[in-house]
C-alpha cells in the first residue's frame, strides 16, 4: 500500500509539531511520500515563514535593509533543527538564498524557499530521500502547469525511490525559474504526487479533524463530515465553504484516489474521507450547509412569458453585455428571477433594467437587495422524502422568510434565498432540524 501525506504549515511550525508529524509517519509504513509546507504560525501573534520570506525579498531586491528579518528566518529553522537534535547545517542554502534575493530571482522563488528548506529538514529527520520539486514539477514559459510532463517525470523519478520528501507549493519553468501554484499550493503538490505514484490514498494533514457540516462561527461545535463525495464538496465550496481548492482535487479525482483530511494534533480522529462515489449510507440526510451574503434579485414578470421562444436567452444577454454573471435563475409560467452579486450589479442596475425592457418588453421589473443564498447539500437527500418540507418548517419556526428555493434535478442540493439579516438564524435552524435533532 502507498500513501502520500501532506502536512500544512501549522503541523510543521515548530520542533514539537515536527515530532508529532514524525510519529504519524512512522506509525504507518505505507506513508512513504511526504509533502511538507513551510513552517506556519506557532501562535496567533506569530509570523508565517512564507510571509517573512516575501518581506525579506522585497527589502533585499530593492536595496533596503533586510538583515534583521533574514536572521529571524534563519533562527526559525535553526530552532527546529536544534529541537529535533539533527546534525544539519543550512548555512550554504541560506547563503545561496541571500544571493538570489539580491539578484532579484523573483517573489515566487522567495516564497518557495520555505517549503524547500522544510523539505530538507524533513528528509533529514525521517531519513527519506529529498526530491526538489523544481526538478520534477513543471510549468510552461507563461506559468501554466504542465500536468502530463510533470506526471511522466515525477512517476519516473519516484519509481525507484521507496521513501521521499517532495516540498509543496512550487515547480519550475523551462529556463529553471521557480514558479509557485497560486492557491493551496502544497495541497496541489500532494495531489500531483499521489497521482504520479498511483497512491492508494492521499492524506492531507492539517489542524482540524476534517470538514465540518457548517461554519463553526455560525453554529457552535458543528459535527464533522465523515464521508463526502467530490460533487458534494464542489457544491459546498461554490457556496463559500472553506475546503480544498479545485486544483488540489482534480489530479486525484481523475485517478479515483480518495483524500483523507486528518488532524495532526488529534491523529486518532478519522477525519473526513473525500471520494468519487460511495455506497456508505450517510449518517445524516444532509452532508453540509454553506452560504454567502451579498446578492440581489431581479424579478421579471410578463404574461405568457413561457410561450416566447428565446425569452431567457434575451434576458441573460443583457447581463452578459455588462459583464454580470448570474448565480441562480428560478422561473415560473409568467415570472423569471435572476440572482446576481450585488456589488457587481449595483453600478449597472438602471442600464440593465432599460436593456431588459428593450429586449423582452416585460410587464414589470422589480429589484430586491441584501439577500443571502444558502446551499443545503447531501447525497442522502435523494432517498429522503420531505427534505424541502423540513427546511421550510425549520425556517418558519425560526421566523425566517424564504425568498427563493431552488432544487437541482440531481437532488444533491437545495438553494434557499433569504434576507442578509436572516442568514445566521437560517443556517442554525437548518442545522438543528437535520443534525441536532438526530444526535
Amino acid at each position: 500500500m502507498k500513501k502520500v501525506v501532506k502536512f500544512g504549515g501549522s503541523s510543521l511550525a515548530s520542533a514539537k509539531q515536527f515530532k508529532k508529524v514524525g510519529e504519524i509517519i512512522r506509525s504507518d509504513k505505507a506513508r512513504r511520500y511526504v509533502v511538507p509546507s513551510a513552517p506556519g504560525k506557532r501562535s496567533k501573534t506569530d509570523e508565517k515563514v512564507t510571509d517573512m520570506l516575501y518581506a525579506c525579498y522585497d527589502a533585499a531586491s530593492t536595496g533596503a535593509s533586510y538583515g534583521k528579518i533574514f536572521s529571524k528566518i534563519k533562527e526559525r529553522y535553526e530552532q527546529i533543527i536544534e529541537g529535533l537534535g539533527l546534525n544539519l547545517n543550512l548555512d550554504f542554502e541560506f547563503k545561496k538564498i541571500e544571493e538570489n534575493f539580491i539578484a532579484k530571482k523573483g517573489r515566487d522563488y522567495a516564497a518557495s524557499r520555505g517549503e524547500y528548506l522544510n523539505g530538507i529538514v524533513m528528509a533529514n529527520y525521517l531519513g527519506y530521500e529529498f526530491v526538489d520539486a523544481a526538478e520534477a514539477i513543471f510549468f510552461d514559459d507563461n506559468g501554466n502547469f504542465l500536468a502530463d510532463k510533470t506526471d511522466q517525470e515525477l512517476s519516473q523519478r519516484l519509481e525507484h525511490i521507496d521513501r521521499a520528501v517532495i516540498p509543496g507549493f512550487y515547480g519550475s519553468k523551462p529556463d529553471g525559474t521557480i514558479k509557485t501554484f497560486s492557491r493551496g499550493g502544497s495541497d496541489v503538490t500532494g495531489s500531483i504526487v499521489a497521482k504520479a505514484i498511483h497512491a492508494d490514498i492521499y492524506e492531507n494533514w492539517t489542524d482540524v479533524s476534517g470538514f465540518l457540516v457548517t461554519d463553526p462561527r455560525l453554529v457552535e461545535n458543528p459535527v464533522p463530515i465523515e464521508t463526502i463525495t467530490y460533487r458534494e464538496l464542489r457544491e459546498l465550496a461554490y457556496m463559500g465553504a472553506s475546503v480544498l481548492h479545485e486544483d488540489a482535487i482534480f489530479p486525484v479525482r481523475k485517478e479515483g484516489i480518495p483524500i483523507n483530511i486528518r488532524n495532526t494534533n488529534k491523529p486518532e480522529d478519522p477525519g473526513t474521507l473525500i471520494v468519487e462515489s460511495t455506497c456508505r449510507k450517510p449518517k445524516y440526510v444532509i452532508t453540509g450547509i454553506a452560504g454567502k451574503k451579498g446578492f440581489c434579485s431581479i424579478n421579471i414578470e410578463k404574461a405568457m412569458m413561457n410561450s416566447e421562444i428565446g425569452f431567457g436567452r434575451k434576458v441573460l444577454d443583457v447581463f452578459e453585455q455588462y459583464g454580470i454573471s448570474f448565480e441562480h435563475m428560478p422561473s415560473g409560467i409568467d415570472t423569471m428571477t435572476i440572482f446576481v452579486h450585488q456589488d457587481e450589479f449595483v453600478d449597472y442596475e438602471q442600464s440593465v433594467i432599460a436593456g431588459i425592457h428593450r429586449a423582452v418588453q416585460p410587464d414589470f421589473v422589480d429589484l430586491e437587495a441584501d439577500l443571502a443564498l444558502i446551499a443545503v447539500v447531501g447525497r442522502g437527500m435523494k432517498s429522503a422524502r420531505g427534505t424541502a418540507g423540513r427546511i421550510f418548517s425549520a425556517l418558519a419556526h425560526a421566523r425566517v422568510n424564504v425568498k427563493m428555493i431552488d432544487q437541482g434535478s440531481s437532488e444533491l442540493n437545495i438553494i434557499i434565498g433569504v434576507k442578509n439579516d436572516d442568514f445566521e438564524p437560517a443556517i442554525k435552524a437548518i442545522y438543528d432540524i437535520f443534525i441536532t435533532a438526530e444526535i
